[in-house]
């Protein structure tokens, strides 16, 4: 499935390749131009680069899930639908409780509510988020989690990273001024390995924090971001065909915020939402369900 997700997207496949380029790129930077001259024979330089390591491995784990992980793909019917036969089937569907249940008819079969077709993928996904290129693959119900521990490692190793750098430019300039001439003939290398790696730092801190923020919003709102665009458009076609009493609903009833966040990471303690761990979300999260809908077909 990876395989032919990185054929379809060559976008997707691209973006997998420049993050993990970027990750062994800091941790070169980190390590070769960093520590070692600036914390050499100090214990200070084996604690900050286990500690960067550390966050690292935990980046690149998170990824890897929320790559090679399934999102929350919609099964495909063993026979197709039979689309000829659908209006007869709404009004029996209606009475027998199965609302929020769509037919798509790219993917040819029914839906559960709450689930989007992805064009990239070519498959319907449960609560779908978005697709997002950087992981080559789709943000759904059973991926979330750990995109937004990808998210939140990739922060961390870009503030830690800028704080290094600027530590060691710091310690640089001071020995440059007290007459040590270390590393003279280097010096415009090392200088450019700095600035690149607070250049790249610094964007993709921002990007991160900036999609993080979103993450935990459409989470604590309920509401994903396909959904809120639905919403705006039934909120501008009500405005515009001055329906005063009309209101847009959700499908699904409000939660409290905690029991969403653990709908998301699990049940466990929140020291085990920092791993990228399985976790078996909650039954009211309702990712239990049948290939079809509760009425005969």
């Amino acid at each position: 499935m990876i395989a032919l997700r990185c054929r379809r997207d060559p976008c997707g496949f691209i973006c997998l390749i420049l993050t993990y380029f970027s990750v062994f790129y800091a941790d070169y930077v980190v390590i070769q131009y960093v520590l070692i001259p600036a914390y050499s024979g100090s214990a200070w330089c084996s604690l900050h680069g286990a500690v960067f390591n550390v966050l690292l491995v935990l980046l690149l784990a998170c990824h890897s899930k929320a790559v090679f992980s399934d999102p929350g793909m919609v099964p495909l019917p063993d026979t197709a639908i039979d689309f000829s036969d659908l209006r007869s089937q709404s009004s029996r569907k209606n009475e027998r409780g199965c609302e929020g249940w769509t037919v798509c008819s790219r993917c040819e079969t029914y839906r559960p509510p709450r689930a989007h077709h992805c064009r990239v993928c070519q498959r319907c996904i449960r609560r779908m988020d978005h697709h997002c290129p950087w992981i080559n693959n789709c943000v759904g119900e059973l991926n979330q989690k750990y995109f937004i521990q990808f998210l939140f490692y990739t922060g961390l190793a870009s503030l830690y990273s800028i704080a290094l750098v600027v530590s060691a430019w710091v310690w640089r300039i001071r020995s440059e001024r007290d007459g040590d001439p270390n590393e003279a003939p280097s010096k415009h290398l090392i200088v450019a390995h700095y600035i690149i790696l607070l250049v790249e730092s610094v964007l993709f801190g921002v990007f991160v924090v900036v999609i993080f923020y979103d993450q935990l919003v459409s989470i604590i709102t309920d509401e994903t971001p396909i959904e809120q665009m639905k919403n705006r458009l039934m909120k501008d076609r009500a405005s515009s065909s001055q329906h005063t009493h009309t209101t847009v609903t959700h499908t699904h009833t409000r939660k409290p915020k905690l029991a969403l966040l653990r709908e998301v990471f699990g049940r466990g303690s929140v020291l085990c939402w920092l791993f990228p761990l399985h976790s078996s979300p909650p039954s009211a999260g309702g990712i239990s369900y049948s290939a079809l809908p509760d009425y005969d077909v």
